[in-house]
């Protein structure tokens, strides 16, 4: 099977979840024997060390003519090329300029297309206007006329029925880990070239964005800081327009609060394995990737009901709050409470994440849906 796997943002650091699910999933759909393309613009990012994690999968990288809004500049005779090549298209997100093109050309050419928005559809953040234009104009065609739909949650899929597909006809998908992916880690030197000493870690892994929630666990953690004197509190991810305030909030708790930036790839299971315990304080999610992370690394995990993870608790490996900075303030008290059952609980979360959240088991369901749909004749 050919399959072209469309995401307009693949930059490690910036990308996000959307990206990260794409790549992780491109490099699945190669192991498992498909000749795959992950296409996406290139917005600087390093060609090389995407090729890399990208495995067997091949990297298109359209020139951009706008970072701002990801508008390729290329002539549509590449993007029909590596449309025609494809039996199968994904599109993954939704809100971006490449999706329509490329779902028009899958239209010109007979090709199916399968929108996986990862979350994206709802209206939110800045730029509502725009995206009313978008979904006008043709976002919301390019969604209806799929010919399948991928929700990472049950909850997700809700929110097609905006677009004309109703629940019943989505496959729910869930994002998954690669296990080798976190098998090198050096707790030891990732202290000691962040200085964090010997102190236990509760970690925050993501963008400094609000709807990532940062600053809710910041308050929970100020407001609460008496009971937890003896431990870091760390933030490590990109700026994504908190990171001023946050220092300013912590100011007062001085070396207690870290933050250490970006954290590359080769890093990621060193801060996982860090921490004793991981928080993920998202405001709305459509299912939290460092959550599986943590949990294949061994580390429980505190969240929030907004992550799209609600089987949390059944894996004994965590437990879920309300999203706001009482309830995780009490989430952090009761399991740093019961600090000597954090190991065996981020143990039960990393036997229950591979027993069901690896890639190999959600390319086994990609394949059912697009067998499925090749199966089907082609629309006149």
């Amino acid at each position: 099977m050919r399959v072209l796997n469309v995401s307009a943002l693949l930059d490690p650091v910036t990308g996000g979840g959307t990206a990260e699910r794409t790549i992780q999933l491109s490099r699945a759909f190669a192991r498992h024997g498909w000749e795959t393309t992950a296409l996406c613009i290139d917005t600087g990012f390093d060609r090389q060390a995407l090729r890399t994690r990208l495995g067997g999968a091949r990297l298109e990288a359209l020139p951009c003519w706008n970072s701002r809004f990801l508008i390729p500049a290329t002539g549509m005779s590449r993007l029909r090329s590596l449309v025609e090549a494809a039996d199968i298209v994904h599109t993954c997100n939704h809100w971006t300029l490449l999706n329509l093109l490329v779902s028009r050309e899958a239209k010109r050419a007979g090709r199916p297309w399968v929108v996986c928005p990862s979350g994206a559809l709802p209206m939110m953040d800045r730029s509502l206007i725009l995206k009313r234009i978008y979904n006008v104009l043709a976002g919301r065609s390019q969604v209806h006329d799929a010919a399948g739909w991928v929700a990472i949650t049950a909850r997700e899929t809700q929110s097609f029925r905006e677009y004309g597909v109703e629940p019943n006809e989505i496959t729910v998908i869930p994002n998954g880990i690669d296990p080798d992916d976190y098998l090198v880690a050096d707790t030891g030197g990732f202290r000691r070239r962040h200085n964090l000493g010997a102190k236990p870690v509760i970690l925050f892994l993501g963008r400094l964005a609000p709807v990532k929630g940062p600053d809710l666990l910041l308050e929970a953690f100020v407001r609460s800081e008496s009971r937890f004197r003896d431990w870091l509190l760390v933030f490590a991810g990109p700026d994504g327009g908190e990171l001023s305030a946050l220092r300013n909030r912590a100011a007062a708790l001085g070396e207690r609060v870290r933050f250490l930036g970006h954290v590359a790839l080769a890093d990621k299971a060193s801060a996982l394995k860090t921490a004793s315990l991981v928080v993920v304080p998202s405001r709305s999610e459509a299912m939290s990737l460092v959550a599986l992370e943590a949990g294949a690394c061994g580390t429980p995990v505190l969240m929030t009901t907004e992550c799209g993870f609600d089987d949390l608790p059944a894996s004994g490996g965590g437990e879920l709050v309300a999203a706001n900075y009482q309830a995780l303030a009490e989430g952090m008290e009761r399991m740093i409470g019961a600090a000597a059952e954090l190991a065996p609980r981020g143990a039960k979360l990393r036997e229950y994440i591979l027993s069901r959240y690896t890639w190999n088991y959600m390319v086994e369901r990609y394949q059912a849906l697009f067998e499925s749909i090749l199966k089907k004749p082609a629309a006149a």
